[in-house]
């Protein structure tokens, strides 16, 4: 072996020994000094201190702290100077174990190089009056000089660690909890002049983050894990925690904070950042005030978060939190539906006007490029705001061009149905929102429907290739541009509602729809579903059907007032030219005004109405006829239910007022006997044509006069209608056959009564006299018949004489 690596052996053996007799010689000294060893680290600790720290006892543990000395402290208990009033005590640990420096030891001074506390609890109390039993450690005062260096200096900490540590922060002025039960907390600390900065990492579970106890509690029962890097500068009083991974849960989280010691009661700022995080996992890091509104959602898929969240720790409402989510390609679940292909950015602040502090009224919701499918319509919502959630109302333009058949997946199909078509929204909007729905929307703008197949399927009636445009204002509604086709008809139509959302909200049986219609051509019998009884189909009541049953309600509630106009009315073998009419239409009634047509070669005006009352609909009306052809008129009408008088039978042009009502159903017949009231009329060059009854008896009373072909200088009479009886009041008859006297009752059953008083003089003869008033006399002169016309066994009218003349008058 060469001489020098001998020599240098020798070196290493003496300085090994000599580190080993200063060891042992430090293990001595404290073995022999520990009890004024205790009393020093006790006097030692509590320099810094407005309170007292009590050890119950000290043990060394050489080995466990080499090359330094360890101390074992147990049962150390740290109170402040007011602990006999509020009874928090700062720090109670089983053990507390302290190392420091041997060599220092050895030359009379204290040197903590870690401690380590073991199974204890940490509690930070601060009354309703603001004072903390934080108050036990003394601050430097900055005002002396830098100690020199041979000056006495307070022990300072270097390396720490915290296992199974209860940590609390409970301020009761403040109404905030903090508690955090320490798994491991362990790192390291830098001192110098101007402050410290620490190295540790943590594994501890959140048992409460309170900001407001009155809200509860954020991140709780989570379990934490991750390291941190903290500085903090006695010159500002600030505490920085640097950017660092934490995980909170299973997800991982960017974390980065500041404190503010110097202020009263710490002001304090917290960044939180993940990537990829569910929004369930994210609503259950949240206080329950927060997390029960966000669980009525969901989205399918992770999205991207950041989150600040700043205060203080003094009293007063909640921190302010700002928090911006990143959506993309995702499925959002809502109490009124699901948005699928969902993508959007948004916000959240719970200080949305500075100034009017951190409360659920100040609070808002934004979103931004807000894109998705409801029901496969797409749609898109360039901002959306909701602002206060204590009465949360929400703001938005919503677009979308979907196809029309798709609304069938929103409204059900027990209402209105769609088929082909297109249809173009663009609606502001402003709702409440109750239960997290959108209530009562108020809307300002259009939608406008092209080319839609569409049934109204309570009344049964279907619409081909229409045309629809809404225009709403801030109180009105506007609907123009309509195009209606069904079956034959095709109607044309722009109307406008005043005062309409306010009113299908509140009082839908207020609303007055006004219309102005124009047709080429109306086929009413199309349109006969408004007369019969409602058939909505039986469905369950679903979140789904809400929208069509209210919009169901408003169809049969509101009044429409409708002015038309229409070119041609068909109706069965009806036909009318030059229509024009004033309807009203409520929820169990039509009213008719100041309808007039031409029919017939002649013109009719009517005013009536129609009531709704299930399956029969009841009805009046007043009728005047000018120069109505009467033939077209009863083949028009279906000879008003009479067969033995048709249209074939007559010839003429009449003029008539009409006050009847009856029933019809809800295929447009009239009821059976339903008839009542007066029909006066006037037929001006009047004919009879082939009319049996009277062929009957004139070819045995009159065989040498032309009874197939009779006519009338001027007809005229009133009819009463008595259900099936129509009352004939006494009317002169003068024809080419003969005169006749008539009065009684036609029934359309059974009871024919009716007296005729028929003279036989032969009308012609009378023909060349002038005087009207000798031509009345002369009328009744010669062979007058009294007959009467009843029943027969056969269902035909007889006729026969009238023996009981006196009885029938």
């Amino acid at each position: 072996m060469p001489r020098w690596t001998k020599i240098i052996l020798k070196i290493l053996g003496i300085l090994i020994g000599v580190v080993l007799l200063v060891y042992i010689a430090a293990a001595v000294y404290v073995n022999v000094n520990k009890k004024s060893l205790l009393q020093r680290v006790t006097s030692e600790l509590n320099k810094n201190l407005n309170g007292s720290m009590a050890i119950e006892s000290m043990e060394p543990t050489f080995l466990r702290g080499f090359p330094g000395v360890s101390l074992g402290l147990r049962n150390v208990i740290l109170r402040d100077s007011l602990w006999s009033r509020h009874q928090h005590t700062l720090l109670e640990a089983k053990d507390f174990d302290v190392s420091v420096n041997a060599l220092a030891l050895l030359t009379g001074t204290l040197e903590i190089k870690k401690i380590e506390i073991n199974n204890a609890t940490i509690y930070l109390y601060t009354d309703s009056n603001g004072y903390s039993n934080t108050s036990i450690f003394k601050k430097k005062d900055k005002s002396k000089p830098k100690p020199e260096q041979d000056a006495e200096a307070p022990a300072e900490l270097g390396k720490f660690a915290l296992n199974n540590v209860n940590f609390v922060v409970d301020n009761q002025k403040g109404h905030k909890r903090f508690q955090f039960v320490l798994d491991e907390l362990s790192g390291k600390m830098d001192y110098g002049w101007s402050g410290w900065e620490a190295d540790f990492k943590l594994k501890a579970i959140a048992r409460s983050m309170a900001f407001n106890t009155l809200r509860g509690s954020f991140i709780k029962d989570k379990v934490l894990e991750g390291p941190f890097q903290v500085k903090y500068s006695e010159e500002t009083g600030i505490i920085s925690v640097a950017p660092n991974t934490l995980n909170i849960g299973s997800d991982p989280f960017l974390i980065a904070a500041q404190f503010d010691t110097s202020k009263e009661n710490t002001d304090f700022s917290i960044d939180i950042t993940t990537k990829n995080i569910l929004w369930k996992n994210a609503s259950a890091l949240l206080a329950p005030n927060i997390s029960s509104k966000l669980n009525m959602f969901n989205l399918e898929n992770a999205i991207h978060v950041n989150c600040r969240i700043a205060g203080n720790m003094g009293p007063g409402g909640d921190p302010s939190i700002d928090v911006r989510a990143e959506v993309g390609t995702n499925t959002l679940t809502t109490p009124g539906g699901v948005i699928k292909d969902c993508s959007f950015v948004g916000t959240f602040t719970n200080n949305d006007i500075k100034g009017k502090g951190t409360t659920d009224q100040n609070s808002a919701i934004k979103l931004y490029k807000f894109k998705g499918s409801y029901a496969e319509m797409p749609f898109s919502i360039d901002t959306a705001s909701i602002h206060d959630l204590d009465k949360p109302i929400a703001t938005g333009v919503f677009t979308s061009r979907f196809e029309i058949a798709k609304l069938n997946n929103v409204i059900g199909d027990n209402m209105l149905k769609f088929g082909k078509g297109t249809a173009d929204v663009k609606l502001a909007y402003t709702a409440d929102i109750v239960d997290f729905k959108l209530t009562k929307p108020f809307v300002k703008g259009i939608v406008d429907i092209k080319n839609a197949d569409l049934s109204y399927v309570p009344r049964k009636i279907n619409f081909k290739n229409t045309a629809i445009a809404l225009n709403f204002t801030d109180n009105d509604l506007f609907i123009k541009n309509i195009r209606l086709q069904s079956g034959k008809s095709i109607v044309y139509m722009d109307g406008s509602i005043k005062n309409f959302l306010n009113l299908y909200y509140t009082a839908p049986e207020k609303i007055l729809l006004n219309w102005k219609i124009r047709s080429p051509q109306l086929h009413l019998a199309e349109f006969l579903g408004f007369l019969g009884t409602r058939r909505p189909k039986a469905k369950k009541r679903t979140v789904k059907s809400n929208f069509s049953d209210n919009l169901n309600e408003v169809f049969e509630k509101s009044q429409v007032n409708m002015n038309v106009k229409v070119d041609k009315v068909y109706y069965n073998k009806f036909l009318a030219t030059d229509a024009n009419a004033d309807l009203l239409l409520s929820e169990n009634r039509i009213s008719i005004k100041n309808v007039s047509v031409k029919h017939a070669g002649g013109s009719l005006k009517l005013n009536g109405n129609v009531s709704q009352n299930g399956s029969y609909n009841g009805f009046s009306v007043n009728t005047s006829l000018s120069n109505v052809d009467i033939q077209h008129f009863f083949y028009a009408f279906d000879n008003f239910g009479m067969k033995t008088l048709t249209s074939k039978n007559l010839r003429g042009y009449l003029y008539s007022k009409v006050n009847v009502s009856g029933s019809i159903n809800d295929k447009g017949a009239i009821m059976p006997n339903s008839l009542r009231g007066s029909i006066i009329f006037d037929l001006k060059k009047g004919a009879l044509l082939n009319f049996d009854p009277i062929r009957s008896v004139g070819k045995f009373a009159f065989p040498f006069r032309d009874l197939n072909h009779i006519t009338f200088s001027n007809l005229n009479g009133k009819f009463d209608l008595r259900g099936k009886d129509i009352t004939i009041n006494p009317m002169q008859i003068s024809s080419s056959l003969l005169n006749m006297d008539i009065a009684g009752v036609y029934s359309l059953g059974t009871g024919t009564n009716i007296a005729l008083d028929v003279p036989l003089r032969n009308p012609k003869k009378d023909e060349e006299i002038a005087d009207s008033q000798e031509k009345k006399e002369r009328r009744m002169k010669g062979i007058v018949l009294h007959l009467l016309a009843t029943d027969g066994e056969d269902g035909k009218i007889k006729i026969k004489l009238n023996k009981n003349r006196d009885k029938t008058k």
